[in-house]
C-alpha cells in the first residue's frame, strides 16, 4: 500500500508540471511571408509567437541591397506579434537566402511562404537548427506536403489535452476490435470539422470549443473510475460513440491551430490532406506507446490499480483546464 500511495503521489506531481501546458491545442510557431509585388519589390508579413507574455527575439534578415521603405506596422495580440513593412532589392530574391536571426536561441520553428508571383508559391520550414532558407521559385507540391506532414504530427504530439482524451479512451476501452472502432471515429470525426472550419465552411468560437475539449476529458476519466466487471456501461458498450460525439470537438481545436499556422492558397488541399495525416500517425504512435508501457505496467500492477491512478490523474488535469477556460 506504502508503495502505491508514493506512486499517486508522483503521478500528481506529474500532472501539476503539465498543468502549464493547459492551452495544448495550440501550434504556433513563426511565420514569415513575402509576397512579390514587382520582380524586386516585396510585400513582407512577420508573425513573431508570444512566448511569457513577449514575442520572441527573432527577425527575418535579407541580402545586403534590400532596404526597408515606408511604414513599418506591427500589431500584437496574446499569441504574437505582426510586423508588416515593403521591402525594395537591387535584384529578385530568387535563389537568394533569408536567415531568422535570433531563431537559434529558442525552440521556435519557423513557416517560410514565398510567392514570386501569382502562379507559384514555395513554402518550407525553418528550424533553430537550421535557421536559414534558401528561397526558391522551383518548389514542388511536395515540399508543402512534407511541411505540413510534419507540423501535423508535431502538434498532436505536443497536444496534451488530446493526448489525455486519447489516453483514457484506451483504458476504457477492452478489447482490440472496439479500441480499433473507437479510433476510427474518433479520426473520422475530428478530420470532418477539421477540413470543414479550415475550408471555412463552419465555425465555433474557440474559448467554449476549448472548455469542452477540457469536459471531455473529465467526462472520460469519470468513465473509468466507474468501470465495474460485468457492468459495462454505455460508454464501453458504444466507445465509438463518444468518440465520434467528442472528435468533432477536438476538430475545432485543430483548426484553431492550423489557422494560426495558414494554408497555401494554390495547395489547400495537399496542406489539408497531409496536416491531418500527420495528425493521424502521431495519434497512432500514442497509441502503440500507451499500448507497450500498459503491457509492461501489467507485469508490476494489477489492471486496477493502473486505471485508478491514471484515472484520477487525467480528471485533475483536465478539471484545472476546465476551470481555467471558463474563467478565462
Amino acid at each position: 500500500m506504502i508503495w502505491a500511495l508514493r506512486l499517486l503521489g508522483l503521478l500528481l506531481v506529474a500532472v501539476i508540471a503539465l498543468l502549464p501546458a493547459a492551452h495544448a491545442h495550440e501550434l504556433r510557431p513563426g511565420y514569415l511571408e513575402i509576397t512579390a509585388q514587382s520582380e524586386t519589390d516585396y510585400l513582407v508579413k512577420w508573425k513573431a509567437p508570444v512566448r511569457l507574455g513577449r514575442p520572441i527575439a527573432v527577425a527575418p534578415a535579407f541580402p545586403t541591397g534590400c532596404l526597408v521603405v515606408g511604414e513599418v506596422t506591427r500589431v500584437q495580440d496574446a499569441t504574437a506579434l505582426m510586423t508588416v513593412y515593403q521591402l525594395a532589392c537591387e535584384t529578385s530574391l530568387d535563389g537568394e537566402t533569408v536567415v531568422l536571426n535570433g531563431l537559434d536561441a529558442t525552440l521556435t520553428d519557423v513557416l517560410i511562404r514565398f510567392q514570386p508571383d501569382a502562379g507559384r508559391l514555395q513554402t518550407a520550414r525553418v528550424t533553430p537548427d537550421d535557421p536559414a532558407l534558401q528561397l526558391s521559385t522551383k518548389s514542388s507540391g511536395f515540399d508543402v506536403a512534407k511541411t505540413y506532414f510534419r507540423l501535423g504530427v508535431e502538434h498532436i504530439l505536443s497536444g496534451i489535452d488530446h493526448l489525455l482524451f486519447v489516453l483514457a479512451l484506451v483504458l476504457l476501452i477492452t478489447g482490440t476490435r472496439r479500441l480499433v472502432e473507437t479510433i476510427t471515429a474518433f479520426t473520422l470525426a475530428h478530420s470532418i470539422t477539421l477540413i470543414a472550419t479550415s475550408l471555412g465552411w463552419v465555425s465555433l468560437p474557440p474559448a467554449p470549443v476549448e472548455a469542452v475539449i477540457a469536459l471531455s476529458i473529465v467526462f472520460l476519466a469519470r468513465e473509468i473510475v466507474l468501470k465495474r466487471a460485468g457492468q459495462e456501461r454505455l460508454s464501453e458498450r458504444r466507445p465509438w460513440l463518444v468518440a465520434l460525439a467528442f472528435g468533432l470537438l477536438h476538430g475545432f481545436g485543430f483548426a484553431g491551430a492550423l489557422s494560426a499556422i495558414g494554408l497555401p492558397e494554390d495547395s489547400v488541399p495537399v496542406a489539408l490532406l497531409t496536416f491531418n495525416l500527420g495528425v493521424e500517425a502521431g495519434q497512432l504512435a500514442f497509441v502503440a506507446a500507451v499500448l507497450v508501457a500498459l503491457w509492461a505496467l501489467r507485469r508490476a500492477i494489477a489492471r486496477p490499480m493502473i486505471d485508478g491512478l491514471a484515472s484520477y490523474g487525467i480528471g485533475i488535469a483536465a478539471s484545472v483546464w476546465l476551470i481555467e477556460r471558463v474563467l478565462t
